[in-house]
């Protein structure tokens, strides 16, 4: 167990996890693991057989309660009854969708306390490099040189903000971007006896549907008590959800008068005022964005395309890869990278429709013979 020396610690704090068991504990414990040399320990109210929980909370230097938005505060607050005070120069962190109450209850233990957020579900990567994390520093004095550490390695884009604007943004981020998919699933599902399923609907798609069934298909996937919770657990989320409502009322009462009337109501209100609300610059960056989605997604529909796994994660890995090509006289029209559940990179090389195909498969088959990445099934591209 590590002991602090002035603001460093001598050796590696030994970190604790409150709800190891679930999907975000075992990417944690990973992460700590091969990314920052630590010996973690974890208990989970779901398995009797993990780490006994006061042993834990009397151990860890580091406690990080990684447990659904429902159970937090009785959860923080048993594990600060059974601390009985041990947790004083100790760290507290959480890792829940909410901050107020989470960080408030964590508050009432001795502990330093630090409420953070990462913006995405546990990802395929090792770390949370392109994804956003929110950081609310509640009480944190000489913890804070390794906090910065964590923060470092984690290599997320940190935002720092109070629990309650954390709250207040959450129900605009994720509650209302939720409610709204949710809402349009529920539409597609009343829908399918005239139309079709959404698979049936897919093949008329525009840029902006194939990103919201995307957004629906992602949400229906993962775990339904996440979703409800960010919904029933942020106490600004019910306001929201009355405000949007709302809006999609009055859009809908414009649509059903027509006219002439309704109809510039519509374009004041809806579009014009609305545009007027963002500035210019964020404007131009959004549509980009959207641009780039819609290539990336043209890129992908692409049939003439081959999937490789480069196996030595080297320097210069991909350069020979590609030389392969170059020598063949092949042209790539694409190139995208993305990571397996199993962590592994994948490389989506598309080519134009009319790439000689003899000269790609002479790609293929020397790629395979100077063992320089495995080629994969056409399925997996």
């Amino acid at each position: 167990m590590g002991l602090l020396h002035g603001a460093h610690f001598v050796s590696g704090p030994l970190i604790g996890i409150v709800g190891s068991a679930g999907a975000y504990g075992r990417w944690l414990q990973q992460f700590f693991r091969a990314r920052m040399g630590l010996e973690v320990i974890g208990h989970d109210p779901a398995d009797a057989s993990s780490f006994d929980e006061a042993e834990l909370v009397r151990r860890a230097d580091v406690l990080v309660f990684s447990v659904p938005i429902r159970h937090a505060a009785a959860l923080i607050a048993r594990h600060a009854d059974l601390a009985e005070g041990s947790e004083e120069g100790k760290l507290w962190l959480d890792v829940t969708s909410i901050k107020a109450v989470p960080v408030a209850a964590m508050l009432r233990s001795r502990a330093e306390v630090v409420g953070l957020h990462p913006m995405t579900a546990p990802p395929k990567a090792p770390t949370l490099k392109g994804r956003v994390m929110v950081v609310c520093d509640a009480r944190l004095d000489r913890w804070r040189p390794w906090l910065d550490e964590l923060l470092s390695a984690l290599e997320a884009e940190c935002v720092r903000a109070t629990p309650e604007q954390h709250d207040r943004v959450m129900a605009l981020v994720q509650a209302m971007v939720h409610a709204a998919h949710l809402a349009q699933a529920g539409v597609l599902r009343k829908q399918a006896t005239q139309v079709g399923d959404l698979a049936a609907v897919m093949p008329f798609r525009s840029a902006s549907f194939e990103m919201d069934a995307a957004v629906i298909a992602r949400i229906l996937s993962l775990n339904p008590a996440i979703y409800e919770d960010i919904q029933f657990g942020n106490p600004y989320a019910g306001e929201t959800l009355l405000a949007l409502g709302a809006q999609i009322t009055r859009m809908a009462s414009l649509v059903g008068e027509g006219g002439d009337a309704a109809r510039e109501a519509f374009r004041r209100e809806f579009l014009h005022d609305n545009r007027d609300a963002i500035a210019c610059a964020t404007l131009a960056e959004g549509n980009y964005r959207y641009e780039r989605i819609g290539y990336l997604l043209a890129d992908l529909a692409g049939v003439r395309a081959i999937g490789v796994h480069l196996p030595e994660d080297r320097p210069g890995s991909l350069r020979a890869l590609l030389d392969v090509f170059e020598r063949q006289s092949v042209s790539l029209s694409s190139i995208h990278s993305s990571r397996t559940p199993e962590g592994e990179v994948h490389f989506r090389i598309g080519f134009d429709d009319g790439v000689d195909m003899a000269a790609l498969q002479r790609a293929v088959d020397e790629i395979a013979t100077r063992e320089l990445g495995r080629v994969l099934p056409q399925s997996t591209t």
